[in-house]
């Protein structure tokens, strides 16, 4: 039990700190379109989000699959500014369609993420007790993100529902502050051919 309470932890500190402040960001990019009103729809997509990064992170961890971590640090903020731009562009009927598109880009990003997530549990024990901490890990992670959710959840409602801002306003507004902050983050990790260090 106290193992799993260690990894859950910690699945939880590599959220909620400043140093993930990317994946903060990417989370909130996906939800920030959305409202209390619109839980169901948060749910599908978080959960699209937790497979895709519960694969890769799986993969990382087993070596099944490797990426130079230069490109997945790299990668990470394109997945933010992608997200961003999509909530710039998408129209309003978009929201309400069976399968809208931002699902596809919480599992596929969710699968860059995942790789980011790995290298921190192979620094920590390498493959020992891999499954148990696996786990543990990944639940800290979720609860970190739902926390997350739930505060850009209440943001929109202050902002939106509270003092009346027009919604699309919110959004655009919000969107463009994480674009270009992820944009700026991005051009600072561009890889160098020559790194050989995979996650």
């Amino acid at each position: 039990m106290a193992d799993f309470n260690l990894y859950f932890s910690l699945g939880v500190d590599h959220i909620l700190t400043w140093d993930a402040l990317d994946h903060i960001l990417f989370v909130a990019a996906l939800c920030l379109r959305y409202q209390w009103k619109d839980w169901k729809l948060v749910a599908i997509m978080v959960t699209a989000f937790t497979i895709g990064h519960s694969i890769t992170l799986a993969l990382s961890v087993l070596g099944i699959f490797k990426l130079p971590v230069a490109w997945i640090e790299f990668l990470i903020p394109l997945t933010i500014a992608g997200t961003a731009a999509n909530n710039l562009v998408v129209a309003r009927k978009e929201q309400k369609a069976r399968f809208p598109v931002i699902y596809f880009f919480a599992l596929f990003f969710g699968m860059i993420h995942g790789l980011a997530y790995a290298n921190l549990l192979l620094d920590l024990e390498g493959n020992t007790n891999l499954t148990s901490h696996l786990l543990a890990f990944n639940l800290g992670i979720e609860v970190a993100q739902l926390l997350v959710v739930a505060v850009v959840l209440t943001l929109s409602f202050i902002f939106v529902q509270l003092l009346k801002l027009p919604r699309l306003w919110w959004i655009a507004t919000v969107s463009v502050m994480i674009l270009l902050f992820s944009l700026k983050m991005a051009t600072e990790r561009i890889p160098d051919t020559g790194t050989t260090q995979t996650a």
